[in-house]
């Protein structure tokens, strides 16, 4: 990876916490994420924006074009969907491939903000078994250490591997031990990925609330300092 120089700005740090984690220490600057689009990639903009918009609709995390900032994430063509983790300093890449979905791009994303992958918290052996035999080498089951943020592990998140993920002999990579529950969709941010997010970037005033409607659906509805929004909520009623 690229370091910034002893002169240039760099993210700044976040105080560390000195618990089990899934979030690392380097942030974009006031929420603010700089990026730029490589030519390649043009053609697949539409999908850039519904990306960032399905993190941007729930925090207070902002994408803005680049212009003359140091720090700023790079969108190029990859073998497959890849990022580092945090903002690491100057212009940092994060690779898409044309197999790439919408949602492989937001979890890619959502990386780059910070966030490792849920199945790697320390505390994930309560939750879920992983397979180890049945894993492609070097891909991501390792545990991670430090701040969860107090918040509980996530079998729902976006940056939950599914049960086949990355699996060498077609066999199952990650099992739960909940009967009946679904890992691994990227269709959205689960409520926790906002909470941590939101957290993470101490994105003002946070807080939410539980509405039942007439009909009997649950939302959650979470309240920042520059908006308001209602989110169906994942538990049954």
């Amino acid at each position: 990876t690229q370091e910034a120089s002893s002169h240039a700005p760099v993210c700044p740090k976040l105080q560390t916490v000195q618990e089990n984690r899934n979030a690392v220490e380097m942030l974009w600057l006031d929420a603010i994420v700089p990026y730029v689009i490589s030519d390649e990639l043009a053609h697949k903009e539409g999908d850039f924006h519904t990306a960032f918009q399905m993190i941007s609709d729930y925090t207070c995390i902002h994408f803005v074009p680049h212009t003359n900032e140091y720090n700023y994430l790079e969108f190029k063509t990859g073998k497959g969907c890849a990022s580092f983790v945090g903002c690491r300093g100057g212009a940092q890449p994060l690779y898409h491939s044309q197999k790439c979905s919408v949602g492989n791009l937001c979890h890619e994303i959502i990386h780059a903000l910070g966030l490792h992958h849920e199945h790697t918290r320390k505390d994930r052996d309560d939750y879920v078994a992983v397979q180890w035999d049945s894993i492609m080498p070097e891909k991501n089951f390792a545990l991670k250490y430090g701040n969860t943020q107090n918040l509980p592990y996530d079998i729902n998140s976006i940056m939950h591997y599914g049960s086949y993920f990355f699996s060498v002999d077609g066999n199952p990579t990650v099992l739960p031990f909940e009967v009946g529950v679904q890992m691994g969709q990227r269709t959205h941010l689960s409520h926790l990925d906002i909470q941590r997010i939101n957290k993470l970037y101490h994105c003002g005033d946070n807080t939410q609330l539980i509405y039942v409607s007439p009909a009997g659906f649950i939302f959650t509805i979470y309240k920042l300092i520059k908006c308001m929004f209602l989110l169906p909520d994942e538990r049954k009623k």
